[in-house]
């Protein structure tokens, strides 16, 4: 029946070592953290797993720390706990302001930033933010560690590089002086609010004498997986900054995206809109480091 969840073995863990094993173990298991994406999919059919692992209750994976080059956010952290993080609003300011727009105060009392990634879906608001950090995703197993680039972390909808007995364990984002003064987050939805992205932009900015020395663009919902716009960074690095180069720069983002059209918007409205987000990005960007 629609909207009814199947039976389930359901296993909660309160240890990391236990959740592994029993991931190596079980067939045909799904982890749950904060359960928003997971049990939806569950009711609609979607996924019909055999057991459920729920390590919502492993406190060791719920943390921000501070390690001075770089911020360690632990898989379980609640977006709510990201958006009050004393760390994250001074060290990540585009990362908080990007949750802050997720879902509702509730929603972002339940969801995990590890869940938002490993859920994989091309609009996750979490995404494009860590995408313009250069963010890197610590996973882990029974059989050790590894680390990889968020970049490589998606391979598709719903689609990442983990393996079924890995978990996600911590997001580490780079901290940049430049980065945390000159971003930018836009995002474009069918309501002003609790929605998912039609379209939704991340930028930072490092300009040293009008110049801007360093870029990174990246969006969600246009594309199999959430994006950077490479196009636009190749262009703009070692120009000038001002609102002609931005403009020209905005129109090269159709070369780094492949929207569709679905419920929330077709393809070309997906498109028109990239263009004048990037734009409005960029330019966001641009004041904020003292050039508007």
């Amino acid at each position: 029946m629609f909207y009814r969840l199947p039976e389930i073995e359901y296993i909660r863990v309160s240890e990391l070592d236990e959740a592994l094993r029993l991931l190596s173990r079980k067939e045909d298991a799904k982890v749950l953290a904060g359960g928003t994406d997971l049990v939806v999919d569950m009711k609609i059919g979607r996924y019909r797993p055999k057991t459920v692992i729920d390590i919502s209750g492993i406190k060791s994976l719920r943390y921000v720390i501070d390690e001075g080059d770089k911020v360690r956010i632990g898989a379980l952290t609640k977006m709510q706990d990201i958006v009050e993080s004393p760390v994250v609003r001074e060290k990540l300011p585009l990362l908080a302001e990007a949750v802050s727009m997720l879902g509702s105060w509730q929603i972002r009392n339940m969801a995990t930033v590890g869940g938002n990634l490993c859920n994989a879906s091309p609009a996750a608001d979490s995404a494009p933010p860590l995408l313009a950090h250069e963010a890197k995703i610590k996973l882990t197993s029974i059989e050790g560690t590894r680390e990889i680039p968020i970049t490589e972390f998606f391979t598709g909808p719903r689609k990442t590089v983990m393996y079924k007995t890995e978990i996600l364990q911590e997001v580490v984002v780079p901290y940049d002086a430049d980065f945390a003064r000159s971003y930018s987050y836009v995002k474009v939805g069918r309501r002003n609010s609790f929605t998912l992205s039609v379209v939704a932009v991340a930028t930072v900015l490092k300009v040293r004498n009008r110049s801007i020395e360093d870029v990174r663009v990246a969006l969600n919902a246009v594309a199999p997986t959430p994006v950077r716009a490479r196009s636009v960074e190749s262009f703009l690095k070692g120009r000038e900054a001002g609102s002609e180069v931005i403009e020209k720069a905005s129109e090269l983002v159709l070369s780094d995206i492949s929207p569709i059209s679905d419920v929330r918007a077709s393809a070309e409205y997906r498109k028109h809109l990239s263009r004048v987000l990037v734009k409005d990005a960029l330019l966001k960007a641009l004041e904020r480091a003292g050039l508007g």
